[in-house]
C-alpha cells in the first residue's frame, strides 16, 4: 500500500516537473478544483450504476486529485500529503472518542451530536465563528447545502416539531406562491418558489431523505422515461419530432403504466 501511494506522489511530481507534461505543469489550484469536482460526481454516478469496475476507477480519478493538490501546496511550502493524511487520522481519532476514548453513546444520533460538539470547539480553539451554520460550504449543490443548514439548525432546536407540521408550512408556501402567480408578480413568484423548495427539502428530510439524492433519483427517472417516450414514437410516423404534445403524453403515460 505504502509503496503504491508513494508511487502516485511520485507520477504527480514529474508531470509537473523539467520534463515532464506541459498541461500539467500549467494547473493551478483554480483549474484542478473545477477536476476535483466533477471526479466526484463521477464517483457518485459510479456508486449510483452499482458498477464496482466503474466505482474502482472513478476512486482511482478522485485520488490523484487529492495527490495533485496537495503537490501544488508542497510546491508552494504550505503543506503535502503526509501532512494531509496525518491530519485526517488524527481527526477522525479526535471526533471518535466512542471508539479512542472513554465515551459511551446510545446510537448514531448521539454519535452526530458528540460529534457537532467536538467540531465547534475545534473551531473555538482556532477562533473562527462559532456559528453552527459557519462551516456548511458554499460551493455545495443547492439542494445538499440547504439540507445541511437546516440539519445544522435543527441541533439548536430551530426545526418544526414533526412531520404533519413541515407538511403545513409546504401547504402555506404553496399557497404564497399560488398568490404570487396570480398576481404576475416576477420578483414574489421568484422569491415564492425559493421559499417552497426550501421547506420541500425539510420535509424531505424530515421523513430521513436527502433532497439532493431524492432529485438525482428523479432525474435519472425521467432520463429513463424520456428515452424510453422516445423509443415508443421512433417506430411511428413521424417520430418524436412531429409526434405533438398528445401523442407523447400518450406513450408517456404507457411507460408509466408498464412500471407499475
Amino acid at each position: 500500500m505504502s509503496g503504491a501511494v508513494s508511487n502516485l506522489n511520485d507520477l504527480v511530481f514529474r508531470l509537473r516537473g523539467p520534463g515532464g507534461c506541459p498541461w500539467d505543469a500549467a494547473q493551478t489550484d483554480d483549474t484542478a478544483k473545477m477536476y476535483l469536482m466533477e471526479e466526484a460526481y463521477e464517483v457518485l454516478d459510479a456508486i449510483n450504476g452499482k458498477s464496482p469496475g466503474d466505482v474502482c476507477e472513478e476512486l482511482g480519478d478522485l485520488i490523484f486529485q487529492i495527490f495533485f493538490l496537495s503537490a501544488l501546496a508542497k510546491e508552494r511550502g504550505e503543506f503535502d500529503l503526509l501532512r494531509v493524511i496525518e491530519g485526517i487520522t488524527e481527526k477522525m481519532i479526535r471526533r471518535h472518542p466512542h471508539v479512542y476514548g472513554d465515551i459511551t453513546v446510545r446510537d448514531s444520533s448521539e454519535v452526530s451530536d458528540n460529534w457537532d460538539k467536538i467540531k465547534r470547539e475545534e473551531k473555538k480553539e482556532n477562533n473562527s465563528t462559532l456559528s453552527r451554520l459557519n462551516n456548511v460550504p458554499a460551493n455545495l449543490p443547492s439542494l445538499l447545502r440547504a439540507h445541511r443548514l437546516s440539519e445544522r439548525a435543527s441541533k439548536v432546536g430551530f426545526d418544526w416539531p414533526g412531520k404533519e407540521e413541515i407538511r403545513e408550512k409546504v401547504k402555506e408556501e404553496f399557497g404564497e406562491l399560488s398568490k404570487a402567480l396570480n398576481e404576475k408578480d416576477d420578483k414574489k413568484v421568484y422569491e415564492e418558489i425559493g421559499d417552497l423548495m426550501f421547506s420541500l427539502v425539510n420535509l424531505a428530510r424530515h421523513w430521513g431523505f436527502n433532497s439532493e439524492q431524492l432529485m438525482m433519483d428523479a432525474n435519472r427517472k425521467f432520463i429513463k422515461r424520456f428515452e424510453l417516450m422516445e423509443g415508443e414514437l421512433r417506430s411511428s410516423d413521424p417520430g418524436i419530432d412531429g409526434a405533438g404534445i398528445d401523442k407523447m403524453n400518450q406513450a408517456w403515460e404507457k411507460i408509466k403504466s408498464s412500471e407499475k
